[in-house]
């Protein structure tokens, strides 16, 4: 794989853990507070997380299809999304996260199968 690939991952994985502490970390962390202060706080975190995105997407694309590195990056929100649900939202690990990732792969197979533009 080409260096970018990786650098793209990285910058993905990064952006993906803000994005998921944006949109659900408030859950948890405000569920006492209005929800446009919510919003405030998750909008902050999102701002951080583009400084990621962005870029990523943008080394992502020099090397790989816009449908690969849309299926890299629903591969590496499930990644990011299972240990957040576990780890700091407190809520058991099912079965269910296998098997989607199971489809996960089954996709990243076919979208990848006949390689890089």
């Amino acid at each position: 794989m080409p260096v970018a690939f990786w650098h793209t991952v990285v910058l993905l994985t990064l952006s993906n853990v803000f994005m998921t502490f944006a949109w659900y970390a408030h859950l948890k962390e405000m569920n006492d507070k209005p929800w446009y202060l919510a919003a405030l706080f998750s909008w902050g975190i999102a701002a951080v997380e583009y400084a990621f995105q962005v870029p990523g997407n943008r080394i992502g694309y020099t090397v790989m299809t816009l449908p690969q590195l849309k299926i890299l990056q629903e591969v590496i929100t499930l990644t990011v999304f299972v240990p957040f649900v576990v780890l700091y939202m407190k809520q058991g690990l099912k079965l269910d996260y296998l098997w989607a990732a199971l489809c996960m792969l089954g996709a990243v197979y076919f979208i990848f199968r006949e390689g890089a533009p």
